[in-house]
């Protein structure tokens, strides 16, 4: 064992007993030591307890420690603090710019435990309002956060697009002649993934020498090559003749169900799809007798009885389905743009409405807003909506459920708003027992009009509390409260896998973008993306309402109040 390696597990001891708040003096005795093992020319492992004791800034007691790792590969103080500190915290010490003191308040004053929920709170400015944090400081933090995140092996979809792009356009420079196509999870639309596929004619001799002087890692596997570069992010590369590239494309951009299930079909060995060439996929769906599946739906079997006799499909959503932003915030929580910012930017983007919805006043670490704010902000609106008109700025609030699943507010106050979008920020370790008391209570008060992010997951950073998704969408079409879909990259939550279950309930659903700046309204594509997964018609979304019919709806929330 080199004396570094040892000198690592006196620093890592150091800093975690800085953020537990440790006594600064033992604190500093371990770090020091750390220092000292670093510049030790002599390898410890060779020296008598004598010697190692006697070194400056060693001493008997580390010294003994020492010889514990060595013998061990084990320290046990170091192993009690691990135990009692959370993963995700001991994972933030390696992220440049986060020191001890700012880990221990991101974990004891803002409750965030995993690296993904702390790139989160830099998106919602969460940080800006802690000693030791500023705007400059959240920036350099997010940074270094995405560098981090970006070279751990999973991307979200969204991290993948200009990828994907860079991609298929230097395919396209260097191999004009040939075909070229991204499949897989990424052309199903998967919300995250951990490699990317690619369908090409190339052979695989010129792909090989091509990434060999991109200075790509390759490895020939069973069925593909893969390829990794400096990021470590895997390719996996398909190769396919040019008479079979569409039905290959078309087997890998089913999942592994829903291609078995092809292959089960009555039909499927006469039509001997694999000897035919193909201009389109639509041709393959002709020759099964079935309609077209586009690939963001090839998940599940299910969807084949759906289009049996060459039915059609019904049409998903699209983004220009959208009519308005409903979540969003401003300067007057957590949001990076004013009110009237935020609803120009809306208007140039061709929205016939906003619902400003902003912390309620226990999210105190997002400014949350008091009663008398909530008047103030009020009368800003009035008179925005007078300036802008028609377009119309909707007063809402995110209201954190309470731990007993009441509503931030008494009811005079609640009554205030046109809509109250309830949600779930704080204690979020619970049992499927607690998460759901919380929800079904939040869901039955009659001023709940939406339940945002139903499950508080942030993807590849937080698996969010359990849900009894059955009986908390029964709950919601009871109560007439619409669901959720924060389109978020990071949340996409409701997860789109429980979709189809609350629209044979009624249930509408809401792509939200949950915006804290106006670039975030953007986010409502990647909510579509996911939602056309689960078959999401543009008529069961509310965000897809216009004006008129948004008003209708407010309207009926009033009157479900006074019910």
């Amino acid at each position: 064992m080199h004396n570094y390696e040892i000198a690592e597990y006196f620093s890592l001891l150091s800093k975690l007993m800085d953020i537990h708040g440790e006594n600064p003096f033992k604190t500093k005795s371990y770090a020091n030591a750390a220092f000292t093992l670093d510049k030790l020319t002599e390898p410890v492992t060779e020296m008598a307890p004598a010697q190692l004791f006697s070194i400056r800034g060693i001493g008997e007691a580390i010294g003994k420690k020492i010889q514990q790792i060595i013998t061990t590969n084990h320290l046990d103080l170091l192993d009690e603090y691990i135990q009692k500190t959370p993963p995700g915290i001991i994972e933030m010490i390696k992220i440049k710019g986060l020191g001890p003191k700012k880990i221990a308040t991101i974990w004891k004053e803002l409750e965030i435990e995993s690296v993904g929920e702390l790139l989160y709170a830099c998106d919602e400015n969460r940080l800006i309002n802690y000693k030791g944090f500023g705007a400059k400081t959240q920036q350099n933090i997010k940074e270094a956060l995405e560098f981090y995140l970006q070279h751990q092996g999973s991307y979200l979809y969204q991290e993948l697009e200009n990828i994907t792009a860079s991609l298929l356009l230097a395919l396209g420079q260097n191999f004009p002649n040939e075909q070229h196509s991204i499949v897989g999870g990424y052309a199903r639309q998967m919300e995250s993934l951990d490699f990317l596929e690619v369908l090409t004619t190339l052979s695989k001799e010129k792909l090989l020498t091509f990434l060999t002087e991109k200075n790509f890692d390759c490895s020939t596997q069973e069925d593909y090559l893969s390829s990794k570069g400096a990021d470590q992010f895997e390719i996996r590369w398909y190769f396919s003749d040019p008479n079979q590239f569409i039905f290959n494309q078309f087997k890998l951009n089913s999942s592994e169900s829903f291609w078995e299930a092809i292959q089960a079909l009555p039909n499927y060995a006469a039509a001997k799809l694999d000897n035919a060439t193909y201009k389109e996929e639509q041709e393959i769906f002709n020759a099964l007798d079935l309609g077209f599946i586009p690939p963001a739906q090839r998940e599940l079997p299910t969807i084949i009885e759906k289009v049996a006799g060459k039915k059609a499909l019904p049409k998903t959503i699209q983004a220009t389905d959208i009519k308005g932003i409903i979540h969003s915030h401003s300067t007057w929580s957590d949001g990076i743009h004013t009110i009237e910012e935020m609803a120009k930017a809306a208007i140039n983007k061709g929205y016939e409405y906003l619902v400003i919805s902003d912390h309620s006043k226990s999210a105190f670490y997002a400014n949350g807003l008091s009663a008398e704010r909530i008047i103030a902000q009020h009368k800003e609106i009035d008179a925005l909506n007078k300036k802008l008109a028609p377009f119309v700025i909707f007063k809402s609030i995110e209201s954190d459920i309470l731990n007993d699943g009441s509503l931030d507010y008494p009811d005079d106050i609640l009554d205030l708003f046109d809509l109250v979008i309830a949600s779930v920020h704080s204690n979020l370790k619970m049992t499927e027992e607690k998460a759901m008391m919380r929800l079904l209570n939040a869901v039955a008060n009659p001023y709940t009009s939406i339940l945002g992010h139903p499950t508080s997951r942030l993807l590849l950073s937080r698996k969010g509390y359990p849900v009894d998704h059955t009986t908390l969408i029964e709950a919601c079409a009871e109560h007439n409260v619409v669901l959720e879909l924060n389109a978020h990259p990071r949340r996409l939550d409701m997860d789109w896998r429980y979709i189809e279950e609350a629209l044979s309930k009624d249930v509408l659903i809401s792509i939200d973008p949950d915006a804290h700046e106006v670039d975030g309204f953007d986010d409502c594509k990647y909510g579509v993306l996911v939602a056309q997964k689960a078959g999401l018609k543009a008529s069961q979304n509310l965000s897809s309402f216009d004006l008129s019919e948004m008003m209708e709806f407010i309207a009926y929330q009033q009157e479900k109040r006074n019910s």
